[in-house]
């Protein structure tokens, strides 16, 4: 997908989100940098992300988060030489959502993953704007199954 004509500028490093689904797309432009143990989203609030008072919706929030805490998810197995074979499905997640975001605020999904244990990991994302202001925040806990051939190959 490119990027829509006249479009705001989008923050250094970022990059067109390839990863796809029937929930997001409605939401393109989604954008997204990779770190070493993260996958940041970010998005420049339009129309489509809004509710009724042109506020970023809370389900938007929330749906963005659970995507952004999953996708680090594996991104941190990866990076710790513990790679996972399947997605990571959401056990359970809570949302705080701190203020408010309007059309053309640039906003990010920066998550941290605290623990990846035998099947399960524990990760929280803070959702800021350009300016740092904590729009959200989230908790989740994540499932997901081991690449067995990598770990049995680390056993041996």
């Amino acid at each position: 997908m490119s990027e829509p004509k006249n479009a705001l500028p989008v923050p250094e490093a970022f990059v067109l989100h390839q990863r796809r689904s029937p929930v997001t797309d409605p939401w393109h432009p989604i954008y997204a940098r990779t770190e070493a143990e993260a996958v940041v989203l970010g998005l420049r609030v339009a129309e489509q992300h809004c509710n009724s008072r042109r506020f970023l919706h809370g389900g938007v929030l929330a749906s963005l988060a659970d995507n952004a805490m999953g996708l680090s998810v594996h991104q941190a197995s990866q990076s710790r030489d513990r790679p996972i074979s399947s997605g990571a499905l959401t056990l359970g997640m809570s949302m705080d959502y701190v203020s408010t975001a309007s059309i053309g605020t640039w906003i990010e999904f920066r998550s941290r993953v605290h623990q990846l244990g035998g099947s399960i990991g524990v990760v929280d994302c803070l959702v800021v704007d350009s300016q740092e202001k904590l729009v959200a925040r989230a908790n989740a806990t994540f499932r997901y199954r081991r690449d067995d051939k990598a770990h049995a190959s680390r056993a041996s």
